[in-house]
């Protein structure tokens, strides 16, 4: 890619650096509760199979309430949204410190305070991503998306010996730091929105009698699903990465299940986390490299042949630092597929549907999610650690497959060429 062709320097975009921090200090806080609740619910149940219900019931709550958050996204100013989402994060965050000090914590108590997590979580997060949109042009929305996976990595590197370090004491501390990353995180929505230009607001309602007449949330959510499946170039990537992330989320699910039960330490979990995270750090210094120069489509196919191939061999690792390379080995190509795939889907969708498509891509994305958790916590107590992972290994394999035969995915273009690309889908009669 030349140099011309790079006409916007990201971090000199006015409110990128803002709605960088705010978007990140939510991460972290959301990070350290979503480490924190799996290995609290095992310690107080000492039952896999129970903790896996309470990841479950929350990951089906937070897709559930991501469609409302898309809707919300696209009727509401997003930043107003975004400091709204951060306040209640203070609030529930508060409300388990208090939980946990008076040692009130239960499977009930847990399943509750995880339906209000990912409650939050679905209704506002959507509204930050759909922002970006709104503050980053499209020309450098590719290296923005690269960003977002190397703060990802960054705080998946230190979130897990943090949270283990932070777990050791008592989970009511986990809380307080949860508490504090979401109220940075809502003054920088607040001073988002208080310097918020003409780019980043809503667009002017439309005159038109169909726009009068004011729609349920209902139909607008599902304008988000019409849309995103009349377009050929974005709908074969759902279905592999439903696959893949099962798949993959799974087999991590089963080895931090299994772990805790043969007597590893918080601290321990954690270090792998962080292994994880500095591996995707890695990768997504590398992302920007090689987004602009190949495929899109082959970006995806490559990532997801490293995801199995590591799926596979984690049957095979049973020492700590085995599993840390195995795991390295599987994500090192994650950030730049992410970057990719986001990216494209960043420039193609309209600003005005931003928020229902993206809940719409990522119900269809992540809608087997909830499944993750119960296969890891009654394949344990059925079948063992070793025949999980196999069925862990057997549906991301599948993903490479459907990935490899089809076409649309295939077709995925560099990034200089996405603009152009997507325009080519935009007509109603593209096939």
């Amino acid at each position: 890619m030349s140099t011309s062709e790079v006409t916007t320097r990201l971090w000199r975009v006015k409110r990128y650096p803002t709605w960088f921090a705010s978007d990140a200090t939510k991460e972290l806080a959301a990070s350290l509760l979503n480490f924190a609740v799996p290995l609290i619910a095992l310690m107080v149940t000492d039952s896999p199979a129970q903790a896996g219900t309470i990841g479950a019931v929350g990951v089906v709550t937070a897709l559930l309430f991501t469609l409302g958050g898309g809707v919300l996204a696209d009727r509401h100013r997003r930043p107003a949204l975004m400091l709204l989402g951060a306040s209640i994060g203070v609030a529930i965050a508060g409300c388990f410190a208090i939980l946990d000090g008076m040692s009130a914590l239960s499977f009930s108590v847990l399943l509750v305070l995880n339906v209000f997590i990912n409650a939050r979580d679905g209704l506002f997060d959507v509204a930050g991503e759909a922002a970006l949109k709104q503050v980053v042009p499209d020309d450098a929305m590719g290296r923005a998306q690269a960003a977002n996976q190397g703060r990802g990595a960054a705080i998946q590197l230190a979130g897990g010996p943090l949270g283990g370090a932070l777990l050791a004491v008592g989970g009511w501390l986990v809380a307080l730091v949860a508490a504090a990353s979401y109220g940075i995180s809502a003054v920088g929505a607040w001073m988002l929105g208080r310097d918020e230009a003409p780019k980043m607001t809503e667009p002017q309602p439309s005159t038109t009698p169909t726009a009068v007449l004011r729609q349920s949330a209902l139909v607008e959510a599902r304008e988000g699903f019409a849309w995103l499946f009349s377009r050929v170039d974005l709908r074969g990537a759902l279905w592999v990465a439903m696959l893949a992330n099962l798949g993959f989320n799974s087999a991590m699910t089963t080895i931090m299940y299994s772990l805790q039960q043969t007597g590893h330490s918080p601290v321990v979990i954690g270090t792998i986390s962080a292994v994880l995270g500095a591996v995707m750090l890695v990768g997504a210094l590398v992302a920007p490299l090689l987004v602009p120069r190949f495929r899109g489509g082959a970006i995806v196919i490559a990532s997801l042949v490293l995801c199995t191939l590591g799926t596979v061999a984690l049957p095979l690792a049973h020492s700590v630092l085995s599993i840390m390379i195995v795991i390295g080995f599987a994500v090192f190509l994650v950030p730049a597929l992410n970057s990719a795939l986001m990216g494209y889907f960043m420039v193609a969708v309209p600003t005005e549907l931003l928020g229902r498509a993206n809940s719409a891509s990522r119900l269809m994305s992540m809608g087997a999610m909830p499944l993750a958790p119960l296969i890891a916590g009654f394949g344990l107590t059925l079948v063992g650690r070793t025949g999980t992972l196999v069925v862990c290994a057997a549906l991301t394999a599948l993903a490479v497959i459907l990935a490899v035969t089809n076409r649309g995915l295939r077709a995925l273009p560099v990034e200089r060429q996405w603009s152009t690309h997507a325009e080519k889908f935009s007509s109603p009669t593209a096939q």
